[in-house]
């Protein structure tokens, strides 16, 4: 797919515009000067342990996923295999990339974390195109469908999915910025008073909540993360993958 905009001007120009925003995000004295910002990560994807066999993944010799390598480029990623209280303790931003179904009590931690002013960017896909090397049914495939319900319903959005979209990836633009979207979800408000703020971007595509003294940024698709093969993500698309993630540093 090619983007009608001079990209490489740009990526430069967002790099550096994600730049100083980290610096003006983190308030003096919260974070040790020219640390990378923890972040946690929590996933069914493959994107920090890879999906290739486990004795590659610990003697180092599997190549990491391209979307590691460019988080942590700029952040420290903190993998989490749970949303409680205490692995979220610590913490004041995490990325939710097709996570799996929370147990009731991650969602009231979650929630919690969220309140007391934690920032979060969740990307929750109702119809996963990322390929997988596990067939259907196997315990290893990343989550297919999000199961988001309970949490997205608490702060009042709703995640909804049309069948008959073309199939084929497509680009949205959030900000400015053109993501790669692929059989992505809507995002509605719920009509009754919810215990989050939020308000829709990109046509449902993305949602913004203001939740106590945190911010969540939902968007319902995910594959900007489906670049693969040995060739480099193309610089568009390492530029989308920030537009989502400036939440967590811009403060916005």
């Amino acid at each position: 797919m090619r983007f009608p905009r001079p990209i490489d001007a740009f990526v430069a120009a967002l790099t550096l515009a994600l730049g100083a925003a980290a610096c003006s995000a983190v308030p003096a004295g919260d974070e040790p000067a020219g640390r990378k910002p923890d972040v946690g990560f929590f996933s069914t994807l493959p994107i920090y342990w890879g999906e290739g066999a486990f004795g590659a993944m610990l003697d180092g010799s599997a190549k990491p996923d391209w979307v590691r390598e460019e988080m942590e480029t700029r952040l420290t990623m903190v993998p989490l295999d749970t949303l409680e209280a205490e692995a979220l303790a610590g913490l004041k931003r995490v990325v939710l990339a097709q996570p799996r179904a929370l147990a009731p009590s991650e969602n009231m931690a979650f929630d919690a974390w969220v309140r007391k002013g934690g920032r979060a960017v969740i990307f929750a896909d109702p119809m996963l195109t990322r390929h997988s090397h596990y067939p259907i049914g196997d315990r290893r495939r990343p989550q297919d469908v999000v199961l988001l319900s309970p949490i997205l319903d608490h702060w009042g959005l709703a995640l909804t999915f049309d069948d008959a979209q073309p199939a084929e990836e497509q680009s949205v633009a959030l900000d400015g910025v053109d993501i790669p979207v692929r059989l992505a979800g809507r995002l509605q408000l719920a009509p009754a008073p919810a215990a989050g703020d939020c308000t829709l971007h990109a046509d449902g595509l993305a949602a913004r909540c203001a939740i106590g003294d945190g911010h969540v940024l939902v968007i319902a698709d995910a594959a900007v993360f489906d670049w693969e093969g040995d060739a480099p993500a193309p610089p568009e698309r390492r530029a989308a993958l920030w537009q989502t993630l400036a939440t967590l540093l811009s403060g916005k």
